[in-house]
């Protein structure tokens, strides 16, 4: 018998609950009355999603942070949310305490009020965020042009060093190990960039399934070609990858978890999106262009180098 995917499992549930196929969004967006509503949830589980040195507290707030990060590529502000719970029955009350913690830190970060939620008794810990905002439209993945220029909101790789820090299996020079170690325990998701400029993008997409995925995905869904000029990384992890050896691609396209988002936009916005991003603190950067043709590509020299899916998968 064939193991099934996400992707497969995905199309089974659409089946058997009658929801049509179509391109698939960051969040999912419903109409209520004369308001148009936009929700995302989100699954952090302690065996997959925790490192074992990360604090309770941390992993509370990042649990918010997926689903924020998903609003920030839309150019959506979240204002209301629902946290559902599972606890081992062994759990004390100073980590309770330090999960509350960590709620509460995210809730007054981002401004959202938490309405409530479910607790349940389980084996690991496992927490379930679903957050709601208003809005009149959003940015889709699929709409980017010819001509289009590709941004991501900041430098790629530091997750997949700092996990493997995390795990005590590689280390560094020391502000670059902290660095490294914030991106994986406090990621921070590009909100208020996302939400001051989404009429400036044609497409958006959040990239925490790794930057092979969503420049993939969202060249898949404009039915355009994706050219990669630049690769968003910075002198230190290309220093970090020369002295480990590693793949430095790898790194920086595979690796996942990092909370930034890719945008594109038509040249004449160009100037406008690099002054706000200033005036925010926000490194985006310039890493190619959009023109005809399909599939994601990378520019050496004078060679085109395919650059293919191989992000994060569950149930690979």
């Amino acid at each position: 018998m064939k193991k099934l995917d996400e992707a497969s499992i995905i199309e089974v549930f659409q089946k058997g609950l009658d929801k049509e196929k179509s391109d698939s969004e960051d969040v999912e967006v419903f109409n209520l009355g004369k308001n148009k509503i936009v929700a995302k949830t989100d699954t952090l589980v302690q065996s997959t999603d925790i490192p074992h040195k990360m604090k309770l507290s941390d992993a509370a707030r990042k649990s918010i942070v997926a689903c924020v990060s998903d609003f920030a590529s839309k150019g959506v502000k979240p204002a209301y949310g629902m946290i559902s719970i599972n606890l081992p029955k062994t759990i004390s009350r100073s980590k309770i305490n330090e999960i509350v913690s960590g709620f509460r830190k995210a809730s007054k970060e981002f401004n959202i009020s938490i309405l409530g939620g479910d607790t349940n008794e389980g084996k690991e810990i496992v927490f379930n965020v679903c957050l709601f905002g208003i809005v009149d439209k959003i940015v889709t993945r699929k709409d980017s042009k010819k001509g289009d220029l590709i941004f991501v909101t900041g430098p790629f790789g530091y997750t997949s060093a700092g996990l493997d820090m995390i795990l005590d299996k590689k280390r560094g020079k020391t502000e670059f190990v902290k660095k490294a170690i914030n991106s994986v325990i406090k990621p921070k998701p590009r909100l208020n960039f996302g939400i001051k400029n989404k009429k400036y993008f044609s497409s958006s997409m959040d990239s925490s399934d790794g930057l092979s995925t969503t420049l993939n995905e969202m060249s898949k869904q404009s039915k355009n070609k994706f050219i990669i000029t630049k690769i968003p990384v910075l002198k230190d992890l290309e220093d970090f990858v020369k002295s480990y050896k590693l793949d430095l691609n790898n790194l920086v396209f595979n690796g996942g978890e990092e909370y930034e988002f890719v945008f594109t936009v038509p040249p004449n916005h160009k100037k406008t999106i690099i002054k706000n991003a200033k005036s925010l603190k926000i490194p985006i950067m310039e890493i190619g262009f959009v023109t005809s043709g399909k599939e994601v590509y990378i520019k050496n020299d004078n060679e085109l180098v395919q650059l293919k899916d191989k992000g994060w998968k569950h149930f690979k």
